[in-house]
């Protein structure tokens, strides 16, 4: 399935006020159900053990956040795009989801630092009293590649794990009962108030006619938020309620136990050599 955009078509800004909304509330849905159905596809990293992936990718993280070398930064994300493919992620939806959002956020950032950062003279902007130096581009080139690599390696972890076997490969790290029973109830309410959203502009969608004024869509989007904010606390007691008759503890339950494989225990060494590399490019002294 293509990866659903979030941006309007030609003509969009004649559209409905209520009808603009509906479009982006649904696209969100789908979506997220594009997400899902990708983790459950054949891959190579969806047939790992979370805990294993969780292990492997958490490190990698780490690495790249540890090493100064750009080799070894442009080692780790080449190493990322490869899984991606072996994982039918395309490179494409890598581009849209991470790399251009976070080059443009990290981007903003990173520029002061090639006219802050002491060095040799690289560029002299003519008509600015601005020099880049080499050692301010490097800081800047590594700040990005950080950036970029962690955010690929993140997107790689949540594309392709389901969450209720994500959050249970983080109990088996021993995070805090109540920090999973947090983000596993914030994921599910994201969804239902999505819904809830979805349900109240197509009622209302379904008893006008022509365009809002400016005032009227005000009010609207008030009252929506203020009824989904009231029918979340009333839906959250209710929820938090059955789920402890049915024996909820906080601890998350799977219809099948997590287990290592062979494939699980022949990736970590893998990892382990990605890791390697990176560190060895940066004893290496690559620049």
């Amino acid at each position: 399935m293509r990866e659903p955009s979030f941006s309007h078509r030609h003509g969009a800004g004649r559209q409905h006020f209520v009808a603009r909304l509906l479009a982006g509330l649904l696209g969100a849905m789908a979506h997220a159900d594009d997400a899902q159905q990708l983790a459950d596809r054949r891959g190579w990293l969806q047939g790992l053990d979370p805990r294993v992936k969780l292990a492997g990718l958490g490190s990698l993280i780490i690495t790249g956040v540890a090493v100064h070398s750009l080799v070894a930064l442009a080692v780790l994300l080449v190493a990322s795009v490869a899984m991606a493919r072996l994982s039918a992620i395309a490179a494409g939806r890598l581009l849209r989801q991470v790399w251009i959002g976070v080059l443009l956020f990290t981007g903003v950032v990173a520029l002061p630092a090639l006219f802050l950062v002491p060095g040799t003279p690289l560029l002299h902007l003519p008509g600015l009293s601005l020099v880049v130096t080499w050692q301010g581009l490097r800081s800047a080139a590594l700040l990005i590649g950080r950036a970029e690599t962690s955010a690929t390696l993140t997107l790689l972890m949540i594309l392709t794990t389901p969450w209720p076997r994500l959050l249970a490969a983080l109990r088996a790290f021993r995070l805090p009962k109540m920090a999973v029973m947090i983000l596993g109830m914030t994921h599910r309410y994201i969804f239902v108030l999505l819904a809830g959203a979805i349900a109240l502009l197509e009622a209302r969608a379904s008893r006008m006619v022509g365009p809002l004024a400016p005032r009227e869509r005000r009010r609207l989007a008030v009252n929506a938020a203020g009824a989904l904010l009231e029918r979340s606390l009333y839906l959250s007691q209710e929820v938090h309620l059955a789920m402890l008759s049915r024996g909820y503890r906080g601890e998350v339950r799977l219809m099948h136990d997590l287990h290592c494989r062979r494939c699980d225990w022949l990736a970590l060494p893998c990892f382990v050599l990605l890791i390697l590399a990176a560190f060895g490019c940066q004893w290496l002294r690559l620049p």
